[in-house]
């Protein structure tokens, strides 16, 4: 039996995602990202094509490093201006009925008491259906804009994320027994605050003393989606990452990346194949290999090199602008999302990348292959990422919007149905149901320690000392 592939839309609430410049083609709708309309028909249209998720990106920065202005960015519209990606869900939600939902929330802006109420109230409303992608933001902008001056190191953010999910994890499946909600009219008891404990976290980036302000949702802790290519990034991701994101150039280039992060998947002692990797990737599909290439030509007019080189200024953290264009790049650390850089830089041993090459190669796609051709010639080039490349399925960027997914829908996913690659219907019921079969965090997750974990404990009939912090 053929691997299933999994399929998510990648989206952002903005303008410009992946593809600078292309807003300004005529058949693109992005500029309606601003509209609930826009985003509900959007949701439907990926049901019907059985899509997982509709996977939202999302910055809380600025794209300022290209030319050490936001100017560029501004005028491309690249990822600004930008919307809360959380506040769309509910209503996509409540238009479809197995879609799931993956949003990406900055561990170093929030706090885990109040986003674990904020993820349980989505996963109620969703009936479990929502996953979060756990970022540690990249953009000295952003930084600076949330009081933090300078961007914190590299590998301490990861540092306080794991601190973070650890909270979250507490909160999530240890605060509320099973059983705690009663819902007992004739006792006028709705929740047996014996069976509701205090956490008692006390650690080095947060207090968190009390209980979960949710009762247990339907998966308690949401799918896990994280996008890590540093080596602190990968050990990261293997630990927490039930879907783990990466980019990469080509199959080949790309299968030392996924074994890698099986491999210490496993050293932790998760199964190899409870890690579900994803990789970027635009299709842009039509009837006929000709059709399609005469579609991605058209695209190439649209395509905005200044805007390209804001969005790799940003990810990269390096000013390509001051730059020989035609010098090969070179790696250096940065505080930025070091894989923007190490994958034009220490990817692909026999290319040198030029700042123009990279230009070039981002305006459409970011920095994920781009697919062109007919259903069949583009389904055999996901069937070779899957073989070759190791990767369980895909982020599909637009290139227009909604176009380039009403394209997969119409075209890819019959093609990749009759091959046995994709589902005909939903199973299951929650995403994690449907991304690993388990309905709740699995054993080897680092969360399930915490099921339960508090049981006897003190609880909340106990008073408020029992919201203590203990050492």
């Amino acid at each position: 039996m053929a691997q299933r592939i999994i399929l998510n839309a990648f989206e952002m609430s903005c303008v410009t995602h992946q593809a600078p410049g292309l807003w300004r083609h005529p058949e693109n709708r992005a500029d309606e990202y601003n509209r609930l309309e826009y985003w509900i028909e959007l949701a439907r249209l990926l049901e019907r094509g059985t899509f997982d998720a509709l996977f939202l990106a999302d910055v809380v920065g600025v794209y300022d490093v290209y030319r050490d202005s936001a100017a560029p960015a501004l005028r491309d519209a690249a990822q600004i201006p930008v919307g809360d990606p959380l506040l769309q869900i509910p209503a996509m939600a409540a238009a479809t009925t197995h879609l799931g939902f993956g949003v990406t929330i900055a561990s170093t802006y929030s706090q885990p008491y109040t986003l674990a109420r904020t993820l349980s109230t989505l996963d109620h409303f969703t009936g479990g259906r929502v996953g979060w992608n756990v970022v540690t933001s990249y953009l000295n902008s952003a930084a600076r804009n949330l009081g933090l001056g300078d961007q914190i190191a590299h590998d301490d953010r990861y540092g306080i994320a794991d601190e973070f999910l650890d909270v979250t994890y507490k909160l999530w499946e240890g605060s509320w027994e099973d059983a705690a909600v009663r819902r007992d009219r004739e006792a006028g008891v709705f929740t047996d605050p014996e069976r509701v404990h205090p956490i008692a976290h006390h650690g080095a980036h947060f207090d968190v003393p009390g209980i979960h302000l949710s009762e247990p949702s339907p998966q308690r802790t949401p799918v896990i989606f994280q996008a890590g290519a540093s080596p602190r990034g990968q050990e990261f991701a293997a630990r927490h990452g039930e879907a783990i994101f990466i980019n990469g150039l080509t199959p080949e280039l790309t299968r030392p990346v996924a074994d890698a992060i099986r491999a210490k998947a496993e050293a932790l002692g998760r199964p190899r194949a409870s890690v579900k990797i994803l990789t970027l990737a635009t299709v842009i599909v039509a009837e006929t290999d000709e059709q399609a290439q005469a579609k991605y030509a058209d695209y190439r007019r649209y395509v905005s090199v200044e805007g390209a080189l804001a969005l790799y200024g940003g990810w990269s953290g390096v000013d390509l602008a001051a730059l020989d264009p035609d010098e090969p790049l070179e790696y250096v650390d940065t505080d930025a999302a070091r894989s923007a850089l190490s994958i034009f830089t220490r990817a692909d041993p026999t290319r040198r990348w030029t700042p123009r090459d990279i230009a070039e190669y981002v305006g459409i796609g970011g920095i994920g292959a781009v697919i062109v051709g007919s259903p069949g010639t583009v389904a055999d080039e996901l069937e070779r990422w899957i073989d070759v490349g190791g990767v369980d399925g895909f982020n599909l960027a637009y290139v227009v919007t909604p176009g380039t997914f009403a394209d997969v829908v119409e075209h890819l996913v019959p093609e990749l149905r009759r091959r046995g690659r994709v589902w005909d219907d939903y199973e299951g019921t929650t995403l994690r149901e449907r991304l690993s079969g388990s309905a709740v965090v699995p054993e080897w997750h680092p969360a399930h320690r915490y099921r339960g974990a508090y049981v006897g404990a003190r609880s909340a009939a106990d008073g408020n000392a029992s919201f203590v912090t203990t050492t």
